[in-house]
């Protein structure tokens, strides 16, 4: 068979150019594409510049509101997290077994024996703690689904506890996980019910030791100061008082079965996990909340009395200026805050509805670029940024690192969770360590990368991959700054002069 004719494959390779449809190639961002690019997510990286590309920043912004169930870690990823022991054992059977391990100990006559069982027990319960802060650290800097990622640690500083209270170490991985993380762009209605039944909080805020006749104020208090109304927002002292009252009964229960009760009792009885809400020690007397009288019935007063505050004008102002802090910046205007807390009303508390309010804000977009960065944003936009295609094997070297810096997850010791405010982080003292920081993630990085008990490890050559999206990253840099970044000789010194640089300090 004769060849065909260079001049007709010529052609047809020409017609069919033709005829197929152009590839568009992905739209360069700009530089207020990557500044919004900073806010919604961790900080930038290969893979979100990308998706952004890809999508536009008007759809990637809806798919960051709407996420899709999974969370599109990659493989290498998910398999660290699926073979992490918080992941594979169901919490209950947790918390069986921590809970065995301390009353084993406790029951031991001899005081050395005692006390080393009771360091096993503690280590025990920290190991579990340390592999919820390696998961939420991992999710914070490979999920595609970096706007639930931020929500999820904004609501778990805003419904703060603290880890290292009893025995909380070995709840806060399940905490983040089953409270937190599914209402995270949810209702928020749902969000306060969550981490009331959660034993972390019942715990933290000490509900679990409120019963009748020995009333403690304590959660009853944080519910309405810090959770929903706010300070200032015209609740009494009496209120407080009705809420514990309410809140009697609910606590948490590590027996395996139920504790003994009257026959009129039993069907008031609920058990949920750990939670539980006891009738026996319920006060079912009639109270005055907030003006609403509820009748003594039982857990359906809790219920009642959720409603009541998560409907509250006072609670849609002070979760929307909670919002308004963490996106816009720290005095965000009445204006914007009020709009927010209008569509909270209006949509029963639907957070993306109120998230999407401020962000298309003519306020949210002149704060592009503006908002200092608290620790953990600049430490994993560091890493996402420098090493986002590279799988982190020890992400516990971030949160010693974060405690270094004062903002370790789960680390703080009362209820208000950690500031949004930069007054708290942009001072003389917390910029030498990030200058330090900016060294050690571009340069002395291999900790991060080095297995447990691996002494010899010598990683591959820790190459920051910045070339693959320099000219994104320079975008929205002033010119002074694109001067020095262009005097540096490596990549090395190209991610510590950018990672130390003024506009990577802010998002």
């Amino acid at each position: 068979m004769s060849s065909m004719h260079p001049l007709r494959s010529i052609l047809i390779a020409a017609a069919a150019a033709i005829a197929a449809p152009a590839m568009a190639a992905p739209k360069a961002l700009t530089a207020r594409d990557m500044l919004l690019l900073n806010r919604i997510s961790w900080g930038a990286d290969a893979a979100s510049i990308a998706r952004m590309q890809e999508l536009g920043p008007r759809r990637w912004l809806d798919a960051q509101l709407h996420p899709s169930a999974d969370d599109q870690l990659p493989a290498q990823v998910q398999a660290e997290i699926d073979e992490m022991r918080i992941s594979s054992t169901p919490f209950l059977q947790l918390m069986a077994e921590t809970e065995a391990q301390r009353r084993a100990g406790a029951l031991l006559k001899d005081n050395d024996q005692r006390n080393a069982a009771l360091q096993d027990y503690k280590q025990t319960i920290s190991i579990l703690a340390v592999l919820g802060i390696k998961r939420s650290l991992l999710r914070d800097i490979y999920s595609r689904n970096q706007l639930k990622e931020q929500m999820t640690w904004f609501w778990s500083n805003h419904f703060n506890v603290f880890m290292r209270k009893r025995d909380i170490r070995a709840m806060v991985s399940d905490y983040d996980e089953s409270a937190i993380r599914p209402h995270a762009l949810g209702r928020f209605r749902d969000l306060l019910e969550a981490t009331l039944r959660h034993p972390a909080m019942l715990r933290y805020l000490d509900n679990a030791d409120n019963a009748a006749g020995r009333i403690n104020e304590n959660y009853a208090r944080e519910i309405m100061e810090l959770h929903t109304l706010g300070v200032g927002s015209g609740y009494t002292q009496k209120d407080v008082q009705e809420l514990a009252r309410i809140l009697t009964g609910v606590g948490v229960n590590l027996d395996p079965g139920p504790p003994k009760l009257k026959p009129e009792q039993k069907a008031l009885y609920i058990r949920d996990g750990l939670f539980e809400f006891n009738p026996s020690r319920h006060d079912f007397g009639d109270k005055v909340f907030l003006g609403h009288q509820i009748k003594g019935a039982g857990y359906q007063e809790v219920e009642q009395a959720l409603d009541i505050l998560a409907r509250e004008p006072a609670t849609a102002r002070h979760v929307s200026l909670q919002l308004a802090q963490y996106f816009v910046g720290d005095t965000p205007s009445p204006a914007l805050v009020e709009r927010m807390a209008r569509t909270f009303q209006r949509t029963d508390g639907d957070i993306p509805s109120v998230l999407k309010t401020m962000f298309d804000s003519r306020e949210f977009d002149a704060s592009l670029g503006t908002q200092f960065k608290d620790p953990i944003h600049f430490m994993v936009s560091a890493v996402r940024v420098t090493y986002g295609d590279r799988t982190i094997i020890n992400p516990g070297v971030l949160d010693k690192w974060l405690n270094g810096m004062a903002e370790g997850l789960h680390n703080h010791d009362t209820p208000d969770g950690y500031p949004l405010i930069s007054a708290a982080w942009n001072g003389p003292g917390q910029m030498a360590v990030r200058f330090d920081m900016a060294h050690r993630i571009a340069v002395n990085a291999k900790p991060l990368f080095q297995p447990p008990h691996a002494d010899n490890f010598e990683p591959a050559p820790l190459q920051p991959h910045v070339a693959l999206y320099k000219a994104s990253l320079t975008q929205p840099l002033g010119p002074q700054t694109r001067e020095a970044l262009g005097e540096t000789t490596t990549p090395q010194d190209w991610s510590v002069l950018y990672l130390s640089s003024p506009e990577f300090m802010r998002r």
